[in-house]
């Protein structure tokens, strides 16, 4: 049941041609945890640009969900993003896709204002991320995944997660992207704020 508020006929190249608005968006930070972490493929990258994009929501007022893969055996939250999220509580979960999680749903429709826009970060990109994104497109969201901040234990899933989210209507961007693209201009005060972590 489609709980977004956009048109179900818009195109995916209609939708690639959408600003991101700070005020629409949502970031879901899936799964960065203590014993995933270890095996994933270039996973200094995908905490260092998780890391971005949990500043950038901060400093954009944009809420950011966190959610762990049964915690109990696979560890919490690496530490690294979890002291950038003090107030956020990990919404653990045995479901791949987080959207497939009632407790999820919840907090995502509890979200102030219009959410119409999840942007996502973590791991891993052929499970978790890709089944996150398509129950999040299958509940009438827009998705954006930042691909240099999601992996997997392997290249090649990283890869071909990304080919099946992309092949589903998900655009795949980059940290860069996204952080730029929300903040519109240079002279800004938010702006000033987050060039200190891009540097």
């Amino acid at each position: 049941m489609a709980t977004g508020t956009l048109p179900a006929d818009l195109s995916t190249s209609e939708i690639a041609r959408m600003p991101l608005e700070p005020d629409n968006c949502a970031l879901i930070v899936v799964d960065i945890q203590e014993k995933l972490l270890p095996p994933i493929f270039e996973r200094e990258r995908l905490i260092r640009n998780s890391q971005l994009l949990v500043r950038l929501a901060g400093i954009l007022d944009i809420p950011a969900l966190v959610t762990t893969q049964y915690a109990k055996g696979l560890g919490r939250t690496v530490p690294d993003i979890a002291s950038l999220l003090p107030d956020a509580r990990p919404l653990d979960k045995v479901e791949f896709g987080c959207f497939n999680n009632q407790g999820f749903c919840s907090s995502v429709r509890s979200l102030p204002g219009q959410r119409t826009t999840m942007l996502l970060c973590g791991m891993e990109s052929h499970i978790c991320v890709t089944q996150t994104a398509l129950g999040a497109l299958n509940s009438g969201y827009i998705v954006h995944v930042a691909s240099d901040a999601v992996s997997s234990r392997t290249e090649w899933n990283w890869k071909i997660g990304l080919d099946r989210m992309r092949a589903a209507g998900t655009i795949i961007s980059s940290t860069e992207m996204m952080i730029y693209e929300l903040m519109r201009k240079s002279d800004s005060a938010a702006f000033k704020q987050m060039l200190q972590y891009l540097k």
